[in-house]
């Protein structure tokens, strides 16, 4: 670390109190940039998570239950301005933990201060209804939380998912306990610090880290829990919706994604070229929704895939202070199951790659690869590579493209490139996405969307107003009064 942490990583969090975990084990923390131990932390399990949903309960039966909305709001808009306060710090945290390119790091830290202003902001608009029905009756409806939610978040951004699961959470009045992933919790445990130092009350957030397996599978299965957010892979997101069947716990999945752009012969190419590229690029491709598939209508194929790879060719990789254009992935294991699907294209034209720069040789680096021709029956077409690899896709006729998008297990975002605005309608209807973007690609990444995805991609919704929905649960009150 570029500086000494301000706290200490081995602790977490319980009821408001930092400390070890029951069995006093650690595990270590390692710097994909070059391999070294960034730091200890505590490797929490079943004993640790039954411990901080207890005190989760404590909470909602205690102060934090008693909270009205607009407090909660007022706690949730200081823990945003606390956040700002630590930006650069928090960005550092995140650069070294994660591998994620310095300004990168920033963007996702002042991300997470505009989640806690936007939900305390919106703490006190959730409303009830009131339904007309028989004569004699008053009828109306009421949002209120789930209890304790349970979050697991994944190692590719913390900050971010933390902003988008536990703000809504919070926002809604349940009590959380967050497991972030044991390759990057940095984040996770500054963050809470800055959550009790904004006021926020004792066992209204726990955190316990450790590894998936021991703490997030009791997590995911413990009685206590009345709702669960996970973002990760598809394997452990069923996993999880198995072990929360068993208690009847309703669930936000947010799994893979195999996301399209798809771009005509009308469109603007000097507007998509930083998108077509940038989407598949960002956090050295460990996206859920980033573009891996880029499908191009022939008549300007040619130029789209000249100019990607000029685009290609001047990446840079390395390390992530170094705040190049992508750093390294997170772990020397994801590195080989890139590198395993970058074999598996053997058979491909590489059309460019990026070039590495200072990169240390115990770093966890992939350089950025393009490939163009590639069927859309490939591997590399049709499975989650979670690294910079993007391929180019020809098509011909609108109908033909839609197949093609459509065509994997996944359904989480996709892009139309086009000048046709009817064109721009159909389309939007007819690609399965949880996001569809015309003429641009992310929109900024704006906290007030809502994202998720169908199929393997997952299901629920979280960010927006959307997510407030989902964390919380609708009561309905009859009253006759004759």
């Amino acid at each position: 670390m570029p500086n000494p942490l301000w706290f200490d990583p081995t602790e977490i969090l319980i009821g408001g109190q930092w400390q070890p975990c029951a069995s006093g084990e650690t595990i270590p923390l390692v710097n994909p940039s070059d391999g070294s131990e960034l730091a200890q932390i505590a490797r929490g399990t079943g004993a640790d998570i039954d411990a901080a949903v207890t005190a989760a309960q404590a909470a909602l039966d205690g102060a934090w239950g008693r909270m009205t909305a607009l407090e909660r709001g007022r706690i949730l808009t200081e823990i945003g301005r606390r956040v700002l306060d630590h930006v650069d710090a928090l960005a550092e945290l995140e650069a070294c933990d994660v591998g994620k390119p310095l300004g990168q790091a920033r963007a996702d830290a002042v991300a997470l201060a505009r989640y806690m202003e936007f939900y305390g902001g919106a703490a006190d608009k959730v409303h009830g209804a009131t339904i007309p029905y028989l004569d004699g009756y008053t009828v109306y409806t009421m949002r209120e939380p789930h209890g304790v939610t349970g979050h697991i978040v994944p190692w590719n951004y913390p900050m971010q998912i933390i902003g988008r699961s536990v703000g809504a959470a919070l926002t809604m009045g349940n009590a959380c306990v967050l497991k972030p992933a044991e390759e990057a919790c940095l984040t996770a445990l500054a963050f809470a610090r800055i959550c009790q130092d904004a006021g926020l009350p004792d066992g209204a957030l726990n955190v316990v880290t450790g590894i998936g397996v021991e703490a997030g599978a009791a997590l995911t299965s413990h009685t206590g829990i009345h709702h669960i957010s996970f973002t990760g892979s598809v394997r452990t997101g069923a996993l999880v919706q198995q072990a929360a069947g068993a208690n009847v716990v309703p669930v936000t999945l947010e799994l893979g994604g195999k996301s399209p752009q798809l771009v005509f012969d009308d469109a603007d190419l000097d507007a998509a070229l930083p998108f077509l590229v940038n989407a598949g690029i960002q956090n050295a491709g460990q996206t859920c929704s980033a573009s891996s598939r880029i499908l191009v209508q022939r008549g300007v194929y040619d130029a789209v895939r000249d100019r990607m790879a000029e685009a290609y060719r001047a990446l840079t990789v390395g390390p992530a202070m170094d705040d190049l254009r992508v750093g390294p992935v997170i772990s020397n294991r994801q590195r080989d199951i890139v590198q395993g699907f970058l074999d598996k294209g053997a058979d491909l034209t590489v059309a460019a790659t990026g070039q590495l720069q200072n990169a240390h040789d115990d770093g966890a680096y992939v350089l950025p690869t393009l490939f163009a021709d590639v069927p859309p029956d490939h591997t590399l077409a049709r499975d989650e590579i979670f690294g910079p690899v993007q391929v180019l896709i020809p098509f011909d006729t609108e109908e033909e493209a839609v197949q093609i998008a459509n065509s994997t297990d996944y359904g989480l975002v996709a892009a139309i490139w086009t000048a046709n605005g009817a064109r721009q309608m159909r389309l939007a209807k007819a690609l399965r996405a949880g996001q569809v973007f015309i003429n641009n690609y992310g929109a900024g990444g704006g906290v007030e969307l809502p994202f998720g995805g169908s199929g393997k991609s997952g299901h629920g919704r979280e960010k927006g107003f959307e997510a407030l929905y989902g964390f919380s649960t609708l009561k309905t009150v009859a009253a006759h009064h004759g």
